[in-house]
């Protein structure tokens, strides 16, 4: 235990120590060890006593219950908070900050209110976070703003990107430069290359998307047959329509369109409009269904 680091020029500590120590009974209401007993035995045997003041309270106080517990969490993220703003962290509350792990962190970084870190983090050069996110494991390149709200876990968002607000990026998620995710999207397992978009209303799970691919408001990567994932490869400058579904495992050719509403199960040509939905009818001399009377 810490009795054996001890230096060799404290070996009168360690003599007296290992004594008292030895002695020590949980003779007490609560049947616990209390070290501050040793003091009494010292001053049984004529030894000096001196108080040593600690700096800060938080630096002695124990935690026999979640109250006490909550006080000592207190001040672990005011010490936090402080080393981040002394480093030139921008907190816009030091209170309402939580750093659960560890945070690397580049220059003239801004982090908003009740924003929770996990594992390991790091945060680029200029990168802004809003309120409320929760970020755990993860990477996020310079300029990347994290909108209010959102959920980043074990992603890598490179440089330059639009995230949220209300955005989930699960484990895997790997994002180029300016790729923009917005709201409530979710993306997993997938890669999406530079300045590609997906803004509104989107899942993307185990994709791989090229450069200035556009996903269109309400699309759909189907990746699980319910059984298995499948994988989806969506190559450069293609365009998905809203409420498009593409069922996997397919591909989807460079420069290719794909009509709203479409659901595509086999591979999309490059460069073409593919368009996979009912044909719109309007039926004449229909008329709606009405109430019987009572």
């Amino acid at each position: 235990g810490w009795l054996a680091r001890l230096k060799p020029d404290n070996s009168a500590a360690e003599y007296y120590l290992s004594g008292w120590l030895a002695r020590l009974k949980p003779d007490n209401s609560a049947a616990e060890y209390y070290l501050t007993d040793v003091i009494a035995m010292a001053v049984r045997q004529k030894i000096a006593v001196r108080p040593l003041v600690a700096p800060q309270v938080g630096e002695v106080l124990g935690v026999n219950d979640k109250a006490q517990l909550a006080q000592l969490e207190a001040v672990w993220r005011a010490r936090c908070a402080r080393a981040l703003l002394l480093a030139g962290v921008t907190l816009a509350d030091p209170a309402r900050l939580d750093v659960r792990g560890e945070l690397a962190h580049g220059t003239d970084v801004f982090i908003d209110v009740n924003v929770v870190l996990e594992g390991r983090v790091v945060l680029g050069d200029r990168v802004r976070v809003g309120a409320g996110c929760v970020i755990r494991d993860s990477e996020i390149g310079a300029d990347t703003r994290v909108f209010p709200h959102c959920v980043i876990d074990g992603a890598l968002i490179g440089p330059g990107c639009n995230i949220g607000p209300f955005a989930r990026l699960r484990p895997s998620a790997t994002l180029g430069s300016g790729v923009h995710i917005g709201n409530f999207v979710e993306v997993k397992n997938s890669r999406l290359g530079a300045a590609s978009k997906a803004n509104h209303l989107a899942y993307v799970g185990d994709a791989r998307l090229g450069e200035r691919v556009n996903i269109g408001a309400g699309t759909i990567v189907a990746n699980y047959d319910g059984a298995n994932k499948h994988a989806t490869l969506i190559e450069d400058d293609v365009h998905t329509g809203s409420n498009s579904v593409l069922v996997a495992p397919i591909t989807v050719g460079a420069g290719a369109t794909i009509a709203a509403g479409s659901t595509v199960t086999h591979a999309v040509p490059a460069g073409k409009l593919t368009v996979a939905r009912a044909r719109q009818a309007t039926i004449e001399g229909w008329h709606r269904p009405v109430k019987k009377p009572p």
